[in-house]
């Protein structure tokens, strides 16, 4: 294994990048970022406030209060995710310097399921306890980084959009780490026909393996 350095890389745009395919990949840029800012702000309208008679607010709310407790923790579940999921997408831009039709469709079909994790946010808001729901969820996460990294196979192969100066165990630890998302989600879908919360439980695995790559990256 080789170990790459934690400082960040400053790229400076190959002279073979026209103005045009800058400002061309910028505007693919700026669109994907406002998909993920409404996906994210969407989640929320899956956590709505109790509605409670007047004159039992005083004994109600408490309860009506801690059963939202399962729609917080897939709002919070699911911005983390996309969180993670946006913060992927720029890694992975930020070495793309040009892009074609083939790549523009790939980020759409991504764009696409990241506008979608509303939906089975939702479900798995109302139905946790259930198999269906949990499958859902994790199936429709797991297309979602799949997604993202067919789109950096695609650019990254003999390197067609990247920049030249990466290098070959750059490349190979950036397909490793857009990989392990929807490896955890796939994995969570075989564990959830045992253990419901277990399945659950492992998606935190996302979270623990980015934190330790951060700290330890390898190639």
């Amino acid at each position: 294994m080789v170990k790459i350095s934690t400082k960040k890389e400053t790229l400076v745009p190959s002279q073979e990048v026209s103005y045009h395919e800058r400002r061309a990949l910028d505007r693919l840029i700026f669109f994907s970022d406002g998909v993920f800012a409404i996906a994210i702000t969407l989640l929320v309208l899956n956590v709505a406030v109790p509605v409670i008679q007047p004159g039992s607010v005083a004994t109600e709310l408490p309860s009506a209060l801690l059963a939202t407790t399962p729609k917080l923790f897939s709002y919070a579940l699911s911005f983390l995710v996309i969180g993670a999921y946006w913060m992927a997408h720029q890694r992975t831009f930020h070495y793309i310097e040009r892009y074609d039709r083939r790549l523009a469709w790939l980020n759409i079909f991504f764009l696409l399921f990241v506008a979608l994790v509303p939906f089975p946010t939702g479900v798995l808001s109302a139905y946790g306890d259930q198999l269906v729901a949990v499958i859902l969820y994790a199936a429709t996460l797991a297309i979602t980084g799949l997604l993202l990294s067919l789109l950096w196979f695609y650019a990254s192969h003999n390197h067609r959009l990247v920049a030249k100066m990466l290098t070959t165990q750059h490349i190979h630890a950036t397909t490793l780490r857009n990989a392990v998302p929807p490896l955890v989600f796939l994995a969570s879908i075989g564990i959830a026909f045992v253990s419901i919360p277990t399945a659950e439980v492992t998606w935190v695995l996302v979270f623990v393996i980015n934190a330790v790559h951060r700290l330890h990256p390898v190639a």
